[in-house]
C-alpha cells in the first residue's frame, strides 16, 4: 500500500516542481522585461535635465498642493520645455509646459493616464473620459451630435433659468456689506442647469439645497475624488476599507441607481412609436434622448452601461469645471472693474431692454468672450492632462520618449509660459484681439485640451460660462474681498482651497 501511495505521489511532487520553477521563470522573465523596459525609460529620460530628485520621494518632498502650480511654472522657466517629475522612486512622468511639445503629444490619440483618472472610474465608468482605441472613436462619433449647435440653441434658455435662480438667492443677501462665498452657489447652479439639459430635470435643487439623493451623490463624489487626489489615497484595497471609501462606495450607487432608472423610463417612452415620433418633435431634446436615439452605421446604439457611463461622464464634467471656469472669471473682473464695466456695456448694448438671453446674442459678445478667455488662460479649470504613451514620439527639437512613458502636459503651466505669453500673470483681455489671436502658437491656449481627445463639451461650456456672466453683470457690480483672496488648488479641477468671497453691489 506504501509504495502505492508512493508511485501516485511522486508525479505530483514532479508537477507542483515544475509549477514552482514555471512560475519563478515567468516572475524572472516579468523583472528582467521591467528591468528592460525602465532602463530605455531612464536613458530616455536623460535628456531631460530636471530638479534634483530625492532616491526615496523623488520630488514629492518639494511640493504642496497649495504650491505645486507655482512650482511647476518656476521649474519650467529653470528647465525649457520639458523636464521629469518623480513620484516616488519608481514612477517618472515627463512634464510638458511648453506649446510645441504639447502639439505632439495632442497629435497622438494616446489613452489617459492610469492616475488620477482611474479613481473616477467606479463613478462615470468608461465613458468618453477613460476610454481608448476603437471604443472611445465609436462614442465620440456617437456622441458628437449632442453637442452640435442646434441642440446647444435650446440650452440658453434653461441655462437661463438656472442662473436667474442664482441671482434670486444673491439679492436676498446683503451681500454689499459682508461678501458671498460663490462658489457652492454657482456649482449648484451648474449642477442644476445640466440636470435640466441632460434629464429635463427640474431638481429646485438650489432653492431646496442638495437635499435630492442624486445631487447629494454627484456633490459627495466630486469632493471625495478630489480628496482622494489630494491626499494620494492611490491603492484601492486601502482605500475601500476606510470610512471615505465607503462613502464614495455608497455615492456611485445612489448615483447609478438614479442613471439607471432614468434611463430605464426613458426607453419605455422610445419603444413606443408614438412617443419617440413626440420625443423628436418636442423643442427641447435632452443630453438623453439624443444618445438613446443615435445609432452607427450598423444601427447599433450605446449599451445601458455605456449610456450610463456617458451620462454621468457629461454630469462630472460638465458642472464642477464649469463651475470652476466662472468662479475664477468673476474674481479676475471684480479685480478689474474697467473690464467688467465694459463687458456690462457691451451686454446691455445687446439685449437692449432684455432680460432674457437668446442664442443669437452669445456670438455678439465679442469683448466679454475675449474676458472670459483670459481668465481661461489665467485659471484653466482643468490644469493639467495626462497621457500614457502607446507608441514613441520625437519631439521637434530632436529628444524623444518611447512608448510606455507616462506624460503629464501642464496647461496651467503653458498658459503661463514667459517664451509663449509677456507678462503672463497679468490680466489683459486684448491678448485674445483677432490680430493677437492669428499670430499665437496653435496650441499655446488649451482650456479645454486640443487634439483629437480634446473637450466634446467645449461649446457648452462657454455658452454657459457667456450666459452666466452676462446675466449677473446686469444685476450686480463684482467687488474683490482683499481680505479674503482665493487660494489656488490643483485637483481634477482648479478650485480656491478658502473659496471665492466677493461683494456683490446691486445695480439700481
Amino acid at each position: 500500500m506504501a509504495s502505492l501511495l508512493d508511485i501516485i505521489a511522486r508525479p505530483s511532487a514532479v508537477i507542483l516542481q515544475l509549477s514552482v520553477v514555471l512560475g519563478v521563470i515567468f516572475v524572472l522573465l516579468k523583472v528582467a522585461q521591467f528591468y528592460k523596459e525602465r532602463k530605455k525609460l531612464i536613458k530616455a529620460l536623460e535628456a531631460f535635465p530636471g530638479p534634483p530628485k530625492h532616491w526615496l520621494y523623488g520630488h514629492n518632498h518639494l511640493l504642496n498642493t497649495t504650491k505645486i502650480l507655482n512650482q511647476i511654472v518656476s521649474w519650467g522657466e529653470e528647465y525649457p520645455y520639458a523636464f521629469p517629475r518623480w513620484l516616488g522612486p519608481v514612477l517618472p512622468s515627463l512634464v510638458i509646459h511648453h506649446p510645441e511639445y504639447a502639439k505632439s503629444i495632442f497629435g497622438q490619440t494616446d489613452s489617459k493616464s492610469d492616475v488620477p483618472y482611474k479613481f473616477l472610474v467606479p463613478w462615470i465608468g468608461q465613458g468618453l473620459l477613460n476610454l481608448d482605441g476603437t471604443k472611445w472613436f465609436q462614442h465620440r462619433k456617437l456622441l458628437t451630435p449632442a453637442f452640435h449647435y442646434d441642440v446647444l440653441k435650446s440650452y440658453v434658455a434653461l441655462m437661463s433659468e438656472s442662473v436667474k435662480v442664482m441671482l434670486d438667492k444673491w439679492e436676498k443677501k446683503n451681500t454689499e456689506r459682508k461678501s458671498v462665498e460663490l462658489f457652492q452657489d454657482i456649482s449648484l447652479m451648474t449642477l442644476d442647469s445640466i440636470m435640466k439639459c441632460a434629464f429635463s430635470c427640474n431638481t429646485n435643487c438650489q432653492t431646496q439645497g442638495n437635499s435630492d439623493y442624486y445631487i447629494r451623490a454627484v456633490y459627495d463624489l466630486s469632493y471625495l475624488v478630489s480628496n482622494r487626489i489630494q491626499t494620494f489615497s492611490y491603492k484601492d484595497v486601502f482605500y475601500d476599507l476606510t470610512h471615505k471609501g465607503r462613502e464614495f462606495r455608497d455615492a456611485c450607487k445612489l448615483a447609478h441607481t438614479h442613471t439607471d432608472k432614468v434611463i430605464k423610463e426613458r426607453k419605455m417612452l422610445l419603444s413606443s412609436e408614438k412617443e419617440l415620433d413626440k420625443i423628436q418633435k418636442k423643442r427641447h431634446l435632452d443630453f438623453l434622448d439624443i444618445l438613446l436615439c443615435t445609432k452607427d452605421a450598423n444601427g447599433v446604439g450605446l449599451s445601458d452601461e455605456d449610456l450610463r457611463a456617458e451620462v454621468d461622464t457629461f454630469m462630472f464634467a460638465g458642472h464642477d469645471t464649469t463651475a470652476s471656469g466662472i468662479s475664477w472669471l468673476f474674481y479676475c473682473l471684480s479685480l478689474h472693474p474697467e473690464y467688467q464695466q465694459r463687458c456690462r456695456e457691451e451686454i446691455q448694448g445687446i439685449l437692449g431692454d432684455r432680460d432674457t438671453i437668446e442664442w443669437e446674442d452669445l456670438g455678439k459678445m465679442t469683448y466679454t468672450t475675449m474676458c472670459i478667455k483670459e481668465s481661461l488662460r489665467l485659471f484653466p479649470p482643468v490644469p493639467s492632462v495626462s497621457r500614457y504613451l502607446s507608441k514613441p514620439v520625437t519631439f521637434p527639437d530632436g529628444r524623444s520618449l518611447p512608448a510606455g512613458c507616462q506624460v503629464g502636459v501642464n496647461i496651467f503651466a503653458i498658459h503661463r509660459n514667459r517664451d509663449v505669453w509677456e507678462d503672463p500673470e497679468i490680466y489683459d483681455p486684448l491678448r485674445f484681439s483677432p490680430e493677437n489671436s492669428a499670430q499665437r502658437h496653435s496650441h499655446a491656449f488649451l482650456p479645454f485640451s486640443a487634439g483629437s481627445r480634446n473637450c466634446i463639451g467645449q461649446q457648452f461650456a462657454m455658452n454657459e460660462i457667456k450666459v452666466a456672466l452676462a446675466l449677473t453683470l446686469l444685476r450686480f457690480e463684482l467687488c474683490p474681498n482683499p481680505s479674503m483672496p482665493p487660494t489656488l488648488i490643483q485637483q481634477l479641477i482648479l478650485k480656491s482651497r478658502n473659496g471665492f468671497h466677493l461683494h456683490l453691489k446691486k445695480i439700481h
